[in-house]
C-alpha cells in the first residue's frame, strides 16, 4: 500500500502525472512517425510531425511544473516528495530527447542509405517504445491496480527493451563501419544512431528512478 499524508494533493499529483506519461507518450509516438517520415523522404511531412513533437515536449515541460507545485504545497510525505519529482523529471528528459532526435533529423539532415533505412527505422522503434513498460508500471502503482509485484514485473520490462535497442544498434553500428561508406558519413551516421538510443537510455533512467520510489513507498 501507499503511504498518504494528504489525500486530496496526492490525489491531484497522481492526475497529473497520469497526464505526464500520457503526454511524453504521446510525444514519443509523433517521433517515431517523424522519423518514419523522413526515412520515406516525405520531408515536408516530417517537418510538421517535428513540430508536434516541439509542441508536445513542451506541454509535458509545463505538466512537470503543475506536479512540482503540488508536491511542494504538501503532498506525500517529505521523505517521498523529492523522489516523486525526480520521477517526473526523468520522464520529461525521454521527451527532451525524443524532441532532440527529431531536431537532429530535421537539422542535420543525414543521408541514411536505402539499405539502412528499415535498420534505423527498426531501431528508432524499439527505443522509442520503451516508454511502454514504464508507462505501464507509473499507471498501475499510482492508479493502485493491483499486486505491487505486477508494478514490479512491469519496471523488469523496461531493462529487457534496453537490451533490445542495445543488440540492434550494436549490429547496426557494426555494418555501418564495415561498410564502403567514407568515415564522415559513417561517424554522422553513428551520431544520428546516438540520437535515437538516447531516448531508451533516458527510460532506462526514469525506470530506475521509478524503483526508488516504488521501494520507499511500498510496505
Amino acid at each position: 500500500m501507499l503511504l498518504f499524508f494528504d489525500f486530496k494533493r496526492e490525489k491531484k499529483v497522481i492526475e497529473l502525472v497520469i497526464e505526464h506519461v500520457n503526454t511524453v507518450d504521446e510525444c514519443l509516438r509523433t517521433a517515431v512517425k517523424t522519423v518514419e517520415a523522413y526515412l520515406a523522404e516525405k520531408k515536408n511531412e516530417a517537418k510538421t510531425l517535428s513540430h508536434r513533437v516541439d509542441r508536445t515536449e513542451t506541454e509535458a515541460d509545463h505538466i512537470t511544473h503543475s506536479i512540482r507545485d503540488a508536491l511542494f504545497s504538501g503532498a506525500y510525505l517529505p521523505r517521498v516528495r523529492e523522489d516523486i519529482h525526480r520521477l517526473v523529471e526523468s520522464i520529461d528528459r525521454v521527451a527532451n530527447a525524443a524532441e532532440n532526435c527529431c531536431d537532429f533529423f530535421l537539422n542535420q539532415r543525414p543521408e541514411i542509405p536505402d539499405a539502412l533505412k528499415s535498420r534505423f527505422l527498426a531501431v528508432a522503434n524499439e527505443s522509442l517504445g520503451t516508454i511502454s513498460p514504464l508507462k505501464e508500471a507509473v499507471f498501475h502503482y499510482f492508479q493502485k491496480r493491483g499486486p505491487i509485484e505486477v508494478t514490479r514485473q512491469h519496471a523488469k520490462a523496461i531493462s529487457a527493451s534496453e537490451s533490445n535497442v542495445d543488440k540492434l544498434e550494436w549490429d547496426l553500428i557494426k555494418d555501418i563501419f564495415t561498410s564502403p561508406l567514407d568515415q564522415s558519413h559513417k561517424i554522422h551516421l553513428k551520431q544520428c544512431l546516438n540520437s535515437i538510443v538516447e531516448v531508451s537510455d533516458r527510460v532506462e533512467d526514469a525506470g530506475d528512478q521509478f524503483a526508488l520510489v516504488v521501494l520507499k513507498t511500498a510496505v
